[in-house]
């Protein structure tokens, strides 16, 4: 999907307190950034940010970061939180192929991928974000006994997302096919923009929650 280009949106992030701007000095260092022990969950295309700034709000005892690499679809989550700021919630700027750069081992507890871009091209198959690469760089940052949790609307990443577990060395916990039918999953679920959008067209809603 091509993002149009929001003039001005570049300037907008470079002066907004809700963003890192050189995240890589705060490697090991992110409880200092929000001045607590709070566990640390990170949202890697987190898009307008409606998800992540609602979990922030249902969980205050949690600190949230935000990745995006779009300034365009960034802009749009510091002018909500510019309207109701959360303590608890950062954002970056950056592509998520950087994340070890910027996280330190086992500083963080929780992953969220939502509705992350399918990349459909076999060639493209590494840049996915549940790929084994990427599971592979979100093995050095995630805690031990931390989980990692992908929601889509695209049958076909999902499948291929289950199939990387194994030769990664990961593990599911929970597997639906249609997490809006289940009444224990969907309990307390915040939707993305995406997820309200396609579930409203009767598109059903995979997820699942991995481990080590």
């Amino acid at each position: 999907m091509r993002l149009k280009n929001v003039p001005g949106s570049r300037e907008v992030i470079g002066e907004s307190r809700f963003v890192i701007h050189e995240p890589e000095l705060q490697k090991g260092k992110w409880k200092e950034v929000f001045g607590n022990e709070n566990p640390i969950h990170i949202e890697i295309g987190m898009g307008k940010g409606r998800f992540i700034m609602g979990m922030a709000g249902q969980h205050p005892e949690v600190n949230f970061i935000g990745i995006e690499k779009y300034s365009s679809v960034l802009l749009r989550a510091i002018q909500k939180m510019e309207e109701e700021e959360l303590p608890n919630v950062r954002f970056i700027r950056m592509d998520a192929e950087d994340i070890c750069n910027v996280f330190d081992k086992e500083e963080v507890s929780r992953i969220y991928l939502n509705f992350s871009d399918p990349w459909p091209k076999d060639r493209h198959a590494k840049r996915r974000l549940p790929s084994r690469q990427f599971l592979a760089r979100y093995d050095e940052i995630l805690k031990k006994d931390g989980t990692l949790e992908f929601k889509t609307d695209n049958r076909v990443l999902f499948d291929f997302a289950l199939e990387e577990l194994e030769p990664a060395g990961w593990k599911a916990d929970t597997v639906t096919f249609d997490l809006h039918a289940d009444e224990a999953l969907v309990r307390g679920n915040i939707m993305t923009e995406y997820e309200e959008r396609f579930s409203a067209a009767g598109n059903p809603i995979c997820k699942y929650v991995i481990r080590r």
